[in-house]
């Protein structure tokens, strides 16, 4: 391998997890160290919102890996200690602790962090939602009969909405844009999908500004200020405005930031030896045609994944590999599965192909200048999935639409 004989993987969630993974089965044995800012060893984040939150699985059973394939990595685990400044010219990672690592080849995987409402509150009741404290610090506020308030109806936003609303909460969700996961698919697209939520009883408002948290008299949150003076009441503020990239710490290390790191399309971070996965990751997709950012955990399990192999190839003379994957994600939100394949623009056009105009269940497919861009499935699995294939292919909207035609007979 080379003159790789230390690597570093700051972030040990999954990006970081499956680089640590790729690095041992493809048969490098060096000292390999992974660094997170929680004292957790790694876990699944997707049921923080879902199974974890609503009390039907406990910590444990969202483990990656169990204890001996932990062990099994031969690697120094760095927990609780974050990485403040990166040296690029030396190698070198500086964590709060004061410690520093020395690299022949470093992953950077720190994801992102929640954003805060401006002048955000700490006060009893106000919660946001990463990690596996802030999911067990909300579910113990989930009882029967309280009222909750989500921020924000993108796909966390809103399975936190239906997860409080199937303990029994009184559920309202406030979103500024004009529908619900709007930025994912798409106005009337996002509507449609969110009509579960009605079904189920939570009230969505949306086109509507958050001004300020309010108080009640024993401290805890007791109400969420609309821009129009409306004071929506509450005992539980659930924050979901979206994330941000956490890359505070690479200030000054010369690699180029711009709402994530800026990589190439092999995930080569711009310094010697330097490669990033996750959701941090901000590069020219070869089959989308345009750089990227996609925050979903199927990405950052094969960019991890990719990322190491073109670090021990660029040490050993391989032939890197282009990380050009289609984008796929998925959400559950009651009885609703949300699979979402591609990677749609405001304004591709948009046609449901199975399904009629009420069923809550149906595919609908993205389509610009006769190309397919995107596929979207609600409690669809088996006549969404095959549209990767096609999407992966640059495939027209004609070839997608004799493909859902063949579905419908």
């Amino acid at each position: 391998m080379g003159s790789l004989e230390r690597v570093v993987v700051v972030g040990a969630s999954l990006a970081g997890l499956r680089a640590a993974e790729t690095l041992r089965q493809v048969g490098w044995s060096g000292v390999l160290t992974l660094v997170s800012d929680e004292d957790e060893m790694p876990y699944d984040r997707p049921p923080l919102s879902k199974k974890l939150l609503a009390g039907e699985w406990e910590p444990d059973r969202i483990r990656l890996r169990r204890p001996d394939d932990f062990e099994g990595l031969r690697a120094e685990w760095v927990l609780g200690d974050r990485a403040v400044s990166l040296d690029t010219a030396n190698r070198a990672v500086t964590l709060a602790s004061g410690r520093t690592l020395e690299y022949d080849g470093l992953v950077i995987a720190t994801g992102t962090a929640v954003r805060r409402l401006p002048g955000q509150p700490d006060w009893p009741g106000v919660h946001t939602l990463r990690s596996l404290a802030d999911s067990l610090s909300l579910r113990a506020e989930l009882d029967p009969g309280r009222r909750v308030v989500v921020i924000g109806a993108g796909f966390i936003g809103l399975e936190v909405a239906a997860t409080a609303r199937a303990k029994g909460c009184d559920v309202t969700v406030l979103e500024g844009a004009e529908a619900p996961m709007m930025r994912g698919l798409g106005s009337a697209m996002g509507r449609r999908a969110a009509l579960v939520h009605a079904d189920n009883g939570v009230d969505i408002r949306c086109g509507v500004s958050v001004a300020e948290l309010t108080p009640a008299d024993d401290g805890r949150v007791g109400g969420v200020r609309l821009s129009t003076g409306e004071i929506v009441p509450t005992d539980v503020v659930v924050v979901g405005v979206g994330v941000a990239p956490s890359t505070g710490w690479l200030e000054g290390s010369g690699l180029t930031i711009r709402d994530g790191v800026v990589c190439d399309e092999f995930l080569f971070a711009g310094a010697p030896g330097v490669f990033a996965a996750g959701d941090i990751v901000r590069w020219p997709h070869r089959l989308l045609e345009r750089e990227v950012r996609v925050e979903h955990w199927t990405n950052a399990s094969e960019q991890g994944a990719v990322a190491v192999k073109n670090l021990v190839a660029s040490v050993s003379g391989g032939e890197p590999t282009a990380y050009a994957e289609v984008p796929f994600f998925w959400s559950d939100q009651f009885t609703s599965r949300i699979q979402f394949l591609g990677r749609a623009e405001v304004d591709d056009d948009v046609e449901v192909v199975i399904g009629g105009s009420d069923d809550r269940a149906f595919v609908a497919l993205y389509h610009r200048d006769g190309r397919l861009t995107a596929a979207l499935g609600v409690s669809r699995p088996k006549q969404v999935m095959p549209f990767r294939r096609l999407l992966a292919e640059r495939a027209t909207i004609d070839e997608a639409r004799a493909l859902a035609a063949s579905f419908a007979v």
